[in-house]
């Protein structure tokens, strides 16, 4: 566990009445999803607004990441035991369906980073976010985020179903 690099991401969100145009979210920026190059995820996640409806993209370099979505129990552990979905394209999106948190990690062992995005209840975005272009090809210090199309993810460790709720 002493390999894993820990950051968790707490972010406190307004719901609006009205629905508005969904967003997509680049995890870490230009940085993406790397322990590479100091990214501060925290700080990220501080200055976005998660809405249901709204898109996560997730890039990084496959060889050396990924992002398993987990429950609560295996976030706070940080745990790749049994993950809800496995992402590993190095371009990976996902759709916030549901108020409350979800739960990501890089299950990859001495490289695991942390991300809780929590939608607040309400009312969701009112359109799907359309996907990111390719992410810039200028490398972190060793990991290059990749460009590859997400495919549906593949479903491991529990029943497959919209991605978890913990409030």
């Amino acid at each position: 566990m002493s390999f894993f690099f820990f950051l968790f991401l707490a972010v406190a969100f307004l719901g609006l009445a009205a629905p508005s145009a969904a967003t997509v979210h680049k995890v870490g920026d230009a940085a993406g999803w790397t322990i590479m190059g100091n990214v501060d995820y925290a700080a990220w996640a501080a200055s976005r607004t998660f809405r249901v409806g709204d898109t996560i993209v997730f890039t990084y370099n496959s060889n050396f990441h990924n992002v398993l979505e987990v429950n609560k129990v295996g976030f706070g552990k940080c745990s790749a035991a049994a993950p809800i979905a496995t992402y590993t394209t190095g371009n990976d999106s996902i759709v916030l369906k549901s108020s409350g948190h979800q739960y990501f990690l890089c299950g990859i062992p001495g490289t695991a980073m942390r991300l809780s995005s929590p939608a607040p209840s309400g009312s969701p975005s009112a359109a799907p976010a359309a996907p990111i272009g390719s992410p810039s090809s200028a490398p972190p210090a060793v990991a290059k985020p990749g460009g590859a199309a997400a495919p549906a993810p593949q479903r491991s460790g529990g029943a497959a179903r919209a991605p978890s709720v913990a409030t």
